[in-house]
């Protein structure tokens, strides 16, 4: 039992997801069409990419961005090409798999150069580049996944109506980095990273294997993250396949693979699809809910996003939106407002507090403060914008 209330609070997202899963069955007892109901397309697509981003990092196919990194000699030129790492990596392989990535290469990096002091403002801003890089695409971060899922629309529509946001805020991160070495802008960055370094951002490291085995496993995980990209931009009805051969592939090349699974989010997801539903279902509270969300989704968005994460918030508010542009901005911006506002956040806190445990107040001090600038400059432009119908 102590075991259990550990993790659960350890997963403060998936304990809240389950007893609002629970709580709702209660409101509205399940039902055969309640299952129905459930997003297994969503969560087949979710599932696929978490297995073979696990794999990524596994065989360490970023390592040449790694190696790259070392041979930038000032810190400005060093942060942005750390922070635009972040934003660029993040429309392709998810914005919580690019901070994996980019913060402990950071943080190793200015450690190794005597450059502390400009960690925790370039980790913030890398924060802020993985939720605004990753909402270009419809697989950037798990709410777009889903909201394009639901939505119809084409890729390419998505995209169009999600460039405004992508461009300003990469032009607002290169401000923002200028703004923190104003007060010299070649400011010399000198370090040489060893092996052993190196090593410490692996996940792999076994040695032992031989090259062709690694080959063998960085061409499996490659092709299947190109099949389960072209799975999304079709909406092939054929998807339960290609979720059938992303697990006999794995299982074929690395059958552990299975036990890093991010299933907390998997299940965080399928609980919060279980409320949704059951509150769609009932009319007295969707009928409520159908009045307070319609109109203002871009606020419902920023506002419950800090109470339950801009993921979840996404299934709550979905079946009571007319206006999805309103949303979708909205759920985007969130991750700007605090911690809990993006589950991309928490990650990018847990690796700092991993190697500074106790800096966390400062963390959140720092953080808070370069997410709020940002955050006051582009709420109101977003807000505007989210009137621009997306269909």
């Amino acid at each position: 039992m102590k075991k259990v209330l550990a993790f659960l609070k350890k997963e403060i997202m998936l304990t809240v997801a389950v007893l609002a899963a629970v709580v709702s069955l209660f409101i509205t007892p399940p039902t055969k069409a309640l299952i129905k109901e459930i997003d297994w397309h969503t969560l087949g697509t979710l599932f696929m990419m978490l297995c073979v981003l696990e794999g990524f990092k596994q065989e360490n196919i970023f390592e040449p961005v790694i190696n790259f990194s070392r041979k930038f000699k000032s810190m400005t030129t060093l942060s942005l090409f750390l922070i635009f790492g972040v934003f660029f990596c993040s429309m392709f392989v998810t914005n919580d798999v690019s901070l994996i990535i980019f913060v402990p290469l950071t943080i190793l990096l200015f450690k190794k150069g005597d450059k502390e002091k400009y960690i925790l403002p370039v980790i913030s801003m890398e924060n802020i580049a993985a939720i605004r890089g990753s909402l270009l695409m419809p697989f950037g971060s798990p709410q777009n996944l889903f909201l394009f899922g639901q939505s119809k629309t084409s890729v390419w529509n998505f995209m169009l109506h999600m460039s405004p946001l992508c461009v300003g805020s990469a032009i607002l991160l290169i401000i923002f980095v200028l703004v923190l070495y104003r007060k010299d802008l070649k400011e010399e960055f000198n370090t040489e990273l060893k092996e052993d370094d190196l090593a410490k951002l692996e996940k792999n490291g076994d040695r032992k294997e031989s090259a062709k085995q690694i080959k063998i496993r960085k061409t499996a995980y490659l092709s299947l993250f190109a099949m389960i990209i072209l799975t999304i931009v079709t909406r092939t009805k054929f998807w339960p396949v290609a979720v059938g051969i992303v697990i006999v592939v794995i299982a074929i090349v690395n059958i552990k693979l299975f036990t890093q699974v991010d299933y907390v989010l998997i299940f965080t997801f399928l609980c919060f699809f279980v409320f949704s539903s059951s509150i769609a279902s009932n009319p007295g509270i969707s009928g409520v809910l159908q009045k307070a969300v319609a109109g203002n989704e871009y606020w419902w968005a920023l506002g419950l996003s800090q109470i339950i994460s801009n993921v979840p918030a996404s299934i709550v508010l979905y079946p009571f939106t007319e206006n999805f542009a309103g949303l979708i901005y909205g759920l985007d911006t969130a991750g700007l407002c605090s911690l809990i506002g993006s589950l991309a956040s928490v990650i990018n806190y847990r690796i700092y507090v991993r190697e500074y445990p106790s800096n966390g107040f400062k963390f959140i001090k720092t953080f808070t403060l370069v997410s709020w600038a940002f955050f006051i400059i582009v709420v109101i432009p977003g807000f505007f914008l989210s009137k621009w119908n997306f269909f």
